[in-house]
């Protein structure tokens, strides 16, 4: 297939690290630029990585007819405005998590995409991984009986960076939204369904904005199966998914941030216990072919929009239930 012609639109920091590597790295991707505010740091940014073009404007990228897709970085309170001006511009989208700052923002987002004719993702790589496919394959083969239950945990110590955008809950900060997203999107998907309740409480911390730095929960999905979890930017890191049955367990250890090294997966059952993996796989590559292939017309989306839409619905009553200390139904 044709490389799908990609822009980098923010020079954030998870660009370096992770996506403007697996772009390189992709048989399906072009990476053509970096766009900054600053075009200098734009230029630096592009001769790193021996990229033809910068820009010193986001606008002036979604100018460029030569780019085909933006991979969207900002803060995320920027997610909707510049999502809407890529796809006003013909550019498909794939949007950093949390994808919008609400389920209203979020669906705006999705309509706009929809009318332009470009394809919009929520840049959750952890689900291009193969053992997330495989995990949700040994569930419903029944080794492990019935689904009952699914915790999940992601914390981190974030609480000493000062000026962290984390940190300014009008920009959309918190534990909940940077962490909490992967927990209550796997159990959505392990589950196959949306949820109807959620109780959650959480530490607002006034020393970092407001935001909430710690947040545990209780999410109801129908059938009697929960999601119990706990996340946030104030504790010891921890990074583990454990999907329990009848008869046995699954579990993903590290669950939401895999390296090629430590990628498995363990099946406890009656019968004893075994390790699949590792294996070997960059999911930040296999996010941005599965994009590739999906704007190409060669295989529907893994994830469309209204995936994100729904996943958003839920983050807003998770913390609209621990603002108001309620059982906020869906």
């Amino acid at each position: 297939m044709e490389r799908l012609r990609w822009g980098m639109l923010g020079a954030a920091g998870i660009g370096d690290r992770d996506v403007i590597p697996a772009l390189l790295a992709s048989e399906t991707a072009e990476l053509i630029g970096i766009a900054s505010r600053d075009l200098e740091k734009a230029k630096r940014k592009s001769e790193q990585y021996g990229l033809p073009k910068a820009y010193g404007s986001y606008e002036d990228m979604l100018a460029d007819p030569e780019i085909e897709a933006v991979y969207i970085p900002l803060p995320n309170h920027l997610h909707k405005p510049w999502t809407i001006a890529a796809a006003r511009a013909g550019k498909h989208v794939l949007c950093e998590k949390p994808i919008a700052l609400n389920a209203a923002e979020a669906q705006e987002m999705a309509d706009v995409c929809r009318e332009a004719g470009v394809h919009l993702a929520e840049a959750f790589m952890y689900r291009h991984h193969p053992r997330i496919a495989r995990a949700k394959e040994i569930l419903r083969s029944g080794e492990i009986g019935q689904l009952r239950a699914i915790h999940g945990v992601f914390t981190y110590n974030g609480a000493g960076n000062t000026g962290d955008i984390r940190h300014n809950a009008e920009w959309g900060g918190g534990g909940v939204f940077d962490v909490g997203c992967y927990p209550l999107s796997a159990a959505r998907y392990f589950t196959g369904e949306e949820p109807e309740a959620v109780t959650v409480q959480a530490k607002f911390s006034p020393e970092h904005g407001g935001v909430d730095m710690m947040a545990s929960g209780l999410v109801e999905f129908p059938g009697g199966v929960s999601l119990t979890f706990d996340c946030g930017m104030w504790a010891a890191f921890r990074n583990t998914l454990e999907i329990v049955g009848s008869e046995g367990r699954i579990l993903l250890d590290p669950s939401f941030l895999p390296g090629a090294d430590n990628d498995s997966i363990t099946v406890v059952t009656t019968d004893g216990e075994r390790r699949e993996g590792p294996y070997g796989v960059n999911a930040y590559i296999l996010q941005a072919d599965q994009f590739a292939r999906t704007v190409r017309g060669l295989e529907p989306a893994a994830f469309p929009a209204e995936d994100a839409v729904a996943g958003m619905r839920l983050l807003e009553a998770c913390l609209n239930s621990a603002r108001h200390k309620t059982r906020a139904v869906l």
